[in-house]
């Protein structure tokens, strides 16, 4: 193993005990609450940022400051942080000067965890940085940690690094234990009683990605005898489809809400951004084909406004059945 790898083995090793610092930290401060999680505490370029998202801020900047090694300067990207702040660790450190960039969503999928009603994720990832500035495209490692509902006792973990494959464990947050956990996408062929969905997570745009999504089922799994074959899951989290995806749950999935919105000349940050994808790699490691709706490598700048359409499909052979065959229906709506 050369030193490049061996560092970047050390910093995923870091970026997973960040994951489990922000998953102690939401466990607790749900035990603590005095007001509720799901009140709006602002408003930013980003997204909506409600009480439950300002727990994590200050657990982070402090897990930085005490734990990133000083040999490795790092510039923090996340979702709280303005694009034109540079917030770096150690401080103090001009933004040229970093070795890294680090994207951050500490609870990805907000809306469900905040009353409770379905896991939250929390997204890292490493890219090297030119300038400060990194890329999708550059990011060498990544990690997703689940962060549980009240009534959850277990809670998965997983974390990959570029052309190294994936490791994922299941951990106990009671007591701290933890078993090794394979990872296996769906090798099914078709979507025939199998998990699919466009997101449609709002009001916006939602009669035009539905008869998006209508269209394209119709054309790949006609219902038999009024009987569906398609079954659909809204998850409002980016990580936790990317999950559904690697775990074998769902087959296929898009975001396509950015090119929606394009289209209907609507101005909504409710999209998914850069930090919400950030962890691909790990879906891409296991054989998940992500990419951009139109069939081009999923690619954007490390930012935290930046719309992001994308498609997964959970093996290649469904990426080449029902790719070409989505990219046309967007053409003809879209265009």
């Amino acid at each position: 193993m050369n030193a490049h790898c061996i560092e970047l083995e050390r910093l995923r090793g870091l970026l997973e005990s960040l994951g489990r610092h922000i998953q102690a930290s939401v466990l607790a401060a749900r035990q603590e609450a005095s007001v509720s999680m799901a009140e709006v505490a602002e408003v930013t370029a980003a997204d909506t940022i409600y009480a439950i998202d300002k727990v994590t801020e200050e657990a982070i900047t402090g897990w930085f400051a005490a734990h990133w090694p000083q040999d490795q300067p790092v510039r923090l990207v996340m979702e709280g942080i303005e694009d034109a702040e540079c917030v770096t660790f150690p401080g103090g450190i001009a933004p040229q000067s970093v070795k890294w960039v680090c994207i951050l969503d500490p609870i990805d999928g907000t809306r469900g965890i905040m009353y409770d009603k379905r896991a939250a994720w929390s997204l890292a990832a490493l890219a090297r940085a030119e300038g400060g500035r990194a890329r999708l495209a550059d990011i060498e490692a990544a990690v997703m940690t689940e962060l549980p509902v009240a009534k959850q006792t277990l809670a998965d973990q997983a974390s990959a690094l570029l052309g190294r494959g994936v490791r994922a464990a299941r951990w106990n947050v009671r007591d701290g234990t933890s078993v090794p956990l394979e990872l296996k996408p769906s090798a099914a062929t078709s979507l025939a009683h199998g998990f699919a969905a466009i997101s449609r997570f709002f009001p916006d745009g939602l009669e035009l990605l539905g008869r998006i999504e209508e269209r394209l089922w119709r054309e790949l799994q006609p219902a038999q005898s009024g009987s569906p074959l398609i079954f659909t899951d809204q998850y409002i989290s980016s990580g936790g489809q990317f999950y559904e995806l690697i775990c074998g749950h769902d087959r296929f999935l898009a975001d396509l809400r950015p090119l929606v919105f394009r289209k209907l000349g609507l101005d909504s940050s409710l999209v998914c951004h850069p930090y919400d994808v950030c962890t691909a790699l790990i879906a891409r490691e296991l054989g998940v084909v992500i990419e951009a709706p139109d069939g081009s490598p999923l690619d954007a700048p490390l930012d935290t406004t930046s719309p992001v359409a994308w498609v997964g499909y959970a093996n290649p052979s469904l990426a080449k059945k029902i790719g070409p065959v989505l990219r046309r229906i967007l053409q003809e709506e879209l265009e």
